[in-house]
């Protein structure tokens, strides 16, 4: 037995190296679903979304770029897919030039995803620059701060604006948010001052700052990082991306607690903590 143990803690460590790839690999390609809690903040989001009438419109600003995509576009996939599914109509931008492109693909492909018209259904403004003064825009005018749509056709002509003038007539606003601006700026610049409802969604680093803001109710609902993009997939009771990351982020966290297990035992059943107690001298 202590030749084996000792065989076993001799391997290559780049045994465990391409050991913990298959692990992350393999949930990523044939995802098991494993349990996910869904979190009241995440509820609340869902719960708010489901009450809204048929048609109510909904601002989704997609405030990141492709250095977020990995947490944030599972996230905008889920909500994009939820507001679609519940009939809403959806009116797109973002506050970060780098991730225009990005945000048009990502509303234009789930759009087409649910058969919706473009202009009828949802429509895409495209980048605001400005930040906070962007949001102070289209607080007051939203024409003025988005004469013309991502494609450069006027405002004032799409029928899915219908008699929106400005935030302060859309029945939600949801920030998807990287960091500077995002959601906090929507808060700070956006809700205090025009009184539209806010939820949002954020990187998982990012999201401790938001609780303070949660707790108190100044916002309505969180997703947090990809557990809360995950959340909101078994919300929807829908396979995506989120559900298989955390597969693998939980598969992987069981190997290595399953690897210390072993090891450890291996260790002492080999006899070198025996004979690292016996040794003298520093």
């Amino acid at each position: 037995m202590r030749d084996f143990a000792d065989r076993i803690l001799s391997l290559d460590r780049r045994f465990i190296f391409i050991l913990i790839g298959l692990v992350i690999l393999i949930p990523l390609l044939y995802p098991i679903s494993l349990p996910v809690r869904v979190s009241a903040e995440a509820q609340r989001v869902y719960d708010y979304i489901e009450r809204l009438p048929e048609g109510a419109r909904v601002v989704v600003s997609l405030d990141y770029d492709p250095a977020s995509k990995p947490e944030l576009q599972p996230m905008t996939v889920a909500i994009l897919r939820h507001a679609f599914r519940r009939k809403l109509r959806l009116i797109g931008l973002t506050l970060w030039p780098t991730g225009t492109s990005m945000a048009e693909s990502e509303l234009t492909r789930i759009g087409r995803e649910f058969g919706k018209v473009y202009g009828q259904d949802y429509v895409f403004l495209g980048y605001a620059p400005g930040e906070a003064n962007a949001i102070l825009s289209m607080g007051q005018d939203l024409y003025a701060a988005f004469p013309t749509d991502y494609y450069g056709t006027p405002t004032p002509t799409i029928p899915v604006l219908g008699e929106i003038r400005s935030l302060q007539d859309v029945a939600y606003v949801f920030s998807l948010s990287a960091g500077f601006p995002g959601l906090d700026t929507w808060y700070v610049y956006g809700k205090e001052k025009y009184g539209f409802e806010l939820g949002g969604g954020s990187v998982a680093v990012s999201v401790p700052k938001f609780y303070p803001l949660l707790n108190t109710g100044q916002i309505q609902g969180l997703l947090g990082g990809l557990r809360g993009a995950a959340e909101y997939e078994t919300l929807l009771n829908m396979p995506g991306k989120a559900r298989a990351g955390m597969d693998a982020q939980s598969a992987t966290h069981f190997l290595i607690i399953g690897l210390i297990v072993v090891c450890n035992g291996l260790y002492f059943l080999s006899g070198r903590a025996g004979r690292r107690s016996g040794r003298r001298g520093p």
